[in-house]
């Protein structure tokens, strides 16, 4: 080891020279069983990472619980929600279809871990069965999975996630419109940004763009 850095998979065994437990070794399985499924279902929201020429990216995706759905142990279903359109996930996996997931459930400790690989589609007959309030996503993410596991719990709980008495207020941090006001009077060329407009109409413009 050079100094402190780890540079090596010999540094990494000397500074973690435990062997994972059986079981967290074990609980790692090629398919979505009865147990995993049931995860998914209960799961309101997802990270997805995925990784393409430009770099890597990872995106939060988010609904009623379920909105991911098991077609079957070795298939996901994403349905892809109105968002900022800068489609980042989507140009990677074009061009790599590889893609890690992680699953939280609000209350539930562990996290489920999901890898494998992705492609996008837009038949209309499987957008139509994500439909909401008459909207049909514009695609549909199909995940072929590769590799599930549960995460322990011990990061929700240090975190204390799901605390409500943990809650940050939300006045105390930046909002989104003090962040783009801040950035653009950086940029000499930009015209002025009314952050307090953005944030007053904010709550109205998501709610009405959900779908």
């Amino acid at each position: 080891m050079a100094g402190d850095r780890i540079a090596s998979p010999e540094d990494l065994a000397s500074a973690y020279p435990n062997q994972p437990s059986p079981a967290s070794l074990f609980k790692e399985i090629d398919h979505v069983d009865a147990n995993y499924a049931a995860l998914i279902a209960a799961s309101p929201f997802a990270v997805i990472s995925t990784v393409g020429p430009e770099g890597l990216d990872c995106s939060p995706r988010g609904d009623a619980p379920g909105f991911v759905t098991v077609q079957d142990s070795k298939t996901l279903l994403i349905p892809d929600r109105r968002g900022n359109n800068r489609l980042d996930s989507f140009r990677n996996i074009l061009s790599d279809d590889r893609i890690g997931m992680l699953f939280l459930i609000p209350g539930y400790g562990e996290t489920l871990r999901v890898n494998g690989r992705a492609e996008l589609s837009c038949d209309p007959d499987l957008r139509a069965q994500f439909a909401v309030a008459g909207q049909r996503p514009a695609s549909v993410m199909i995940v072929h999975v590769e590799k599930a596991f549960f995460q322990c719990s011990r990061a929700v709980v240090r975190a204390e996630l799901w605390n409500p008495e943990r809650h940050v207020d939300r006045r105390t941090l930046p909002s989104a419109g003090m962040i783009l006001r801040d950035i653009t009077a950086r940029n000499e060329a930009a015209a002025i940004f009314d952050g307090e407009a953005y944030d007053a109409a904010l709550p109205a413009r998501v709610k009405a763009t959900l779908y």
